[in-house]
């Protein structure tokens, strides 16, 4: 854990990651070949309080029992922002790398090895399925978005907690985009949105602002939230729209 951007993180997120080492190599023993974090304690784009910490799991095989005791330990990191991980063997993640190229690349690209052998140097993703997955998860995205906002009973309250969610799952789709556009993709967010603007013809400040949400570094009332809510969803259909028109003209 001397690598990378695990040095950048807070002590006490440091500490956490090596009491889980220790705890899930105890529990899993030989069959636990490698220990992933991916996602933005891996890129540098964490905030503490406020992000999710991402890792995977590679195993040499699966094992019910040992699944199991693992979810009773897990409400214990669940606290320390420690979300669910995933577990694969490597033959799993080789034979599933075409289907989910979006999720492969975003991991393949920004993570770090805390333990084990790293199985992602060698792994061949191939990218033809990527505008796909992207489109299909920007659609989902808003499909889930309105649902989601209806069944809140359409609450500022509500509104608040869908917004970050929903730009946090879009974020991998606009790296995607930049990949299939062939623009460098920027560490940051913040320039990551600015770096799009000109090729997908979008207006980032609906998604900035959900940006400075996410972060906590603003809070709009009541009046104000329906409206951000409604000018980020002019946004995704808006980039919707646009890789429409990038697929029509052959540019995607």
């Amino acid at each position: 854990m001397s690598n990378g951007f695990v040095q950048g993180l807070p002590l006490d997120v440091r500490e956490t990651l090596r009491s889980f080492l220790t705890d899930v190599t105890d529990l899993f023993g030989p069959s636990l070949e490698a220990v992933i974090l991916y996602g933005s304690a891996a890129h540098g784009d964490y905030r503490p309080g406020r992000s999710n910490i991402n890792l995977l799991l590679l195993l040499s095989k699966h094992d019910i029992g040992v699944l199991q005791r693992y979810g009773k330990e897990h409400r214990r990191w669940s606290k320390e922002q420690i979300v669910v991980p995933l577990f694969l063997t490597e033959q799993e993640l080789r034979s599933s790398a075409d289907l989910f190229p979006l999720e492969y690349l975003e991991i393949k690209e920004q993570h770090v090895l805390l333990a084990g052998r790293d199985p992602f140097p060698a792994l061949a993703i191939d990218l033809r399925n990527l505008l796909v997955q992207c489109e299909q998860e920007i659609r989902g995205n808003l499909l889930r978005l309105r649902q989601r906002f209806v069944e809140g009973a359409g609450k500022p309250e509500g509104a608040a907690i869908l917004l970050p969610l929903s730009f946090t799952a879009l974020l991998p789709c606009l790296r995607g985009l930049c990949r299939l556009l062939k623009i460098p993709i920027p560490r940051m967010t913040d320039a990551l949105l600015e770096s799009l603007q000109p090729s997908m013809g979008l207006d980032p400040v609906a998604f900035q602002d959900v940006l400075h949400l996410k972060r906590g570094l603003i809070s709009p009332g009541s009046l104000e939230m329906p409206r951000l809510f409604e000018r980020y969803v002019s946004s995704l259909q808006t980039l919707i729209e646009r890789v429409e028109q990038l697929k029509a003209q052959g540019r995607l």
